[in-house]
């Protein structure tokens, strides 16, 4: 959020400089993000006023001739399109001749026979403002024809204030300045506002008899809506430029000034933080306005900007009172059976949302309708949240506007439009509904002292308290606190103690060694954050670097690395690149190997999660590509697929885990992987994944030259149980043995017979040979493996052989043979 210090300063005189206010926000919870310096205007920018606004024939050029004081009348040429037409008396801000803004002096030239005597600016021209729609106007009267702008807009010190999501009360230059003069125990200025009216306004307000539960909302509530709603009518407003200082307000707050009308709005909610609407009168049908929740999904809204929205049952919007005096409590009640308005009813808006295109205020508005409500904030979350729209409002709404603010926030919108419009505003207001109001807080100062950890005396704390808004009562230590209105986040006893430690200083907590105290609940709780780390170290050691990429893709994407298209997409995606959510982890590693020289080493890994049609779960993968040793090296040494296996192995085993890679049947990997190179990851003997080499249609369609190798697995990978067990001293025995099978017989399946049949004493079976040729006979191959055997003590060849035969007799008994030396 952004203020200016100046309106601060109003409302506070004795605040101190902006160079002491830092650590002062920082004590309250409100870090300043940055402190902005708005230069005035350039010393040769006078305020003119109009005397005339003449079209030029044949150009869309508008002559303007103004009164500049002591420099006479001049003539100014200017293409801006809010010139055409205006009033005689508007000032503007006029760059005189000889003025320098950036690196452009400016003078008097000819344009189209007309002397253009410098140049009318706008604000992002002058370098005050953003808006660059038009030229700068103001009020006529606003100063003397001839003055310097920058005696009335000076420089400025601009806060940007880092407001938390439960602090909605300090969302304006009055809430901010509470809680300022709170915790410096300085006089505050409130803005000079009159009571509201008590009698009934002319405008009618139906708001929901009852409430709904929304199907979007977690706590299933039931939510009226609104629950506070006043109306009140001005007429007779002369819609035009807002005053200067109200421009200038809204320009260092970030906003972009408009008309008078509008700029009141806006001013209201950064000043008291109640956003309000303004409606044109004429398209408020029967003075009525009602409060509904939608008629059906898909029903169509059109916002004031010309955009349309689909509405439904659990969105609230703002109707005219098209059906006079029946009871409408949905937007069904006010539209006939075809969905057609009845007598004239029309949308006005999404409540506290956006206005709709009908009933807003336009260049011939002089009667307005204000409005100004307290929502629920959950439900127009959900709406603002479903809709993508996030307005001023709507970011007020949904954390939690004073629900005793929308009186007030009308009666000073009507004000500043009588004071600077000349409207003039019904004598009564109408206001409807009875707000929930924070309740009672009870607490002990023993029992404050205790959770923070300092000594704060309970005559502090009251005092405290009740500087913040609070009505405090209670006897001795006790204490009961009614926190105001606007501090809708107070609501447990903790709240008072963050209060209090706020206030009191948070600098002033005693430096003590923590208690310990672990809820059961939260036993075990860090043991997955834990696992992670544990998995990135691993990785690290073994050479891998950590990849984090974006876990958003497209179909083409995932159309390119042969894997499953995204299902989850995105409403508002920032990217064509970036529409949906990955289905898998290896497209993203391949792309942030692209990124690597052609030949340099690649070693990556990614903890990320995926979101596939199954569902979303979290993946590991890696990913390895060109060679790990010097050229000089062995093929099989610098790199290939059984390196990149070995790493794996290395990896499990650093982890106290078996891993196996087993043959995977047709159709049980991905398209991605090479069909010849690629196998199941059983990791402590369950199936979590795959590994093997990337596809070379994959490959290149990615650009990568050289073999890649990639692996992805389920997280969490499973565990077993630890076992500790004395090397054994007595020495092995070992037995080699050439198994003749079937090529489609694959290494794991020999492995598990041998392993079967070996009983106890057979501690291992690696192979070392693969052989193929005319005397295995065709289609089969050779597999040598090596076995070892170990017992408690020395074995002995009568131990062994005996084993040795039962492995030869289970292998011939898959039908499988033994091959001679």
């Amino acid at each position: 959020m952004k203020l200016p210090y100046s309106w601060l300063k109003e409302l506070i005189p004795q605040l101190p400089p902006v160079s002491e206010l830092e650590p002062i926000f920082a004590q309250l919870g409100l870090p300043l993000e940055g402190i902005d310096e708005s230069p005035a205007p350039p010393a040769g920018v006078l305020l003119a006023a109009v005397q005339a606004a003449e079209p030029m024939p044949g150009t869309q050029l508008t002559k303007l001739t103004l009164d500049v004081g002591a420099q006479g009348t001049q003539t100014v040429a200017t293409g801006a399109a809010n010139a055409v037409g205006l009033p005689a008396g508007t000032m503007v801000a006029l760059v005189t001749p000889g003025t320098t803004l950036g690196e452009m002096t400016y003078g008097v030239r000819e344009m189209q026979g007309v002397p253009s005597w410098g140049m009318c600016a706008s604000a992002r021209e002058l370098g005050i403002g953003e808006s660059n729609a038009g030229i700068m106007t103001f009020p006529a009267g606003t100063a003397k024809p001839g003055t310097p702008m920058q005696e009335l807009w000076p420089a400025d010190s601009v806060l940007d204030i880092e407001v938390t999501p439960n602090r909605a009360d300090v969302l304006s230059a009055l809430g901010l300045c509470r809680e300022l003069a709170a915790f410096l125990k300085l006089e505050l200025k409130e803005p000079n506002i009159p009571a509201a009216p008590t009698q009934p306004g002319e405008i009618s307000i139906s708001l929901p008899p009852k409430g709904r539960i929304l199907e979007r909302d977690p706590q299933k509530k039931v939510r009226s809506g609104s629950d506070h709603f006043a109306a009140r009518a001005v007429a007779g407003v002369q819609n035009g430029p807002s005053p200067l200082w109200m421009q200038r307000r809204v320009s260092l707050a970030g906003m972009r000034p408009i008309d008078l009308i509008v700029d009141t709005s806006n001013y209201v909610m950064l000043e008291l933080g109640q956003p309000t609407a303004l409606y044109d009168r004429r398209d408020v049908a029967n003075d009525r306005l009602v409060v509904a929740f939608g008629l059906r999904d898909g029903e169509l809204v059109k916002d004031l900007i010309g955009n349309t929205h689909q509405t439904g049952p659990e969105d609230l919007l703002i109707l005219d009172g098209g059906m006079a005096d029946e009871p409408i409590m949905t937007v069904a009640d006010a539209f006939s059976v075809m969905g057609e308005p009845k007598q004239g009813a029309h949308v006005l808006g999404v409540a506290g949302i956006v206005g709709g295109d009908h009933g807003h205020v336009r260049a011939d508005t002089h009667d307005v309708v204000i409005e100004a409500a307290h929502f629920d904030p959950v439900l127009l979350r959900l709406t603002a949240t479903r809709l993508g729209l996030k307005t001023d409002a709507v970011y007020r709404y949904e954390r939690g506007v004073d629900p005793l603010l929308a009186p007030k926030a009308a009666v000073r919108v009507a004000e500043l439009l009588r004071e600077y419009g000349g409207g003039t505003p019904e004598a009564g207001q109408t206001l409807v509904g009875t707000p929930e109001l924070p309740a009672d807080i009870t607490a002990t100062g023993d029992q404050i002292r205790k959770l923070l950890g300092m000594e704060v005396a309970t005559a502090e704390m009251r005092d405290i308290l009740t500087r913040l808004g609070c009505k405090v009562s209670g006897e001795g230590d006790s204490l009961t606190v009614t926190p105001p209105s606007w501090r809708v986040d107070m609501v447990i006893w903790q709240d008072l103690a963050e209060e209090v430690a706020r206030l009191h200083g948070f600098v002033n907590l005693p430096e003590t060694l923590p208690h310990l105290r672990v809820h059961d609940s939260n036993l075990g709780a860090s043991a997955p954050s834990e696992s992670r780390a544990s998995l990135r170290r691993t990785l690290s050691g073994l050479g891998f670097q950590e990849a984090v990429t974006y876990t958003f893709t497209s179909d083409d994407e995932a159309a390119k690395a042969r894997t499953e298209a995204p299902n989850v997409k995105l409403r508002n995606p920032m990217t064509a690149e970036r529409t949906g959510m990955r289905t898998a982890l290896y497209p993203s590693l391949l792309k942030a190997a692209g990124s690597y020289g052609k030949g340099e080493r690649v070693l990556l890994f990614e903890i990320g999660r995926i979101f596939p049609a199954a569902g979303e779960t979290e993946r590991l993968g890696l990913l390895m590509r060109g060679d790990l040793a010097a050229r000089t090296y062995q093929d099989g040494v610098r790199g290939g697929f059984s390196v990149f296996k070995g790493l794996v192995q290395s990896f499990a085993s650093a982890l106290g885990a078996s891993f196996e890679l087993e043959q995977a049947s047709e159709g049980d990997l991905p398209a991605a992987l090479h069909p010849g190179i690629a196998g199941n990851v059983l990791w402590n003997g369950k199936k979590v994944g795959y590994l093997g080499a990337l596809h070379p249609e994959i490959a290149a369609e990615f650009g990568l030259k050289g073999d890649t190798f990639i692996m992805e697995v389920a997280l969490p990978l499973p565990g077993r149980e630890w076992a500790f067990a004395d090397p054994s001293r007595a020495p092995a025995a070992l037995r080699d043995l050439a198994v003749i099978a079937p090529q489609g017989v694959s290494y794991g399946e020999i492995v598990q017979v041998l392993q079967d049949a070996g009983g106890s004493i057979l501690e291992s079976v690696e192979p070392f040979d693969v052989f193929t040729g005319e005397q295995v006979g065709v289609g089969n191959r050779s597999v040598a493996v090596r076995m070892t055997y170990r017992g408690a003590k020395t074995l002995t060849d009568e131990e062994v052989e005996p084993v040795f035969a039962a492995q030869i007799a289970a292998v011939r008994g898959k039908g499988w043979d033994i091959r001679d030396k």
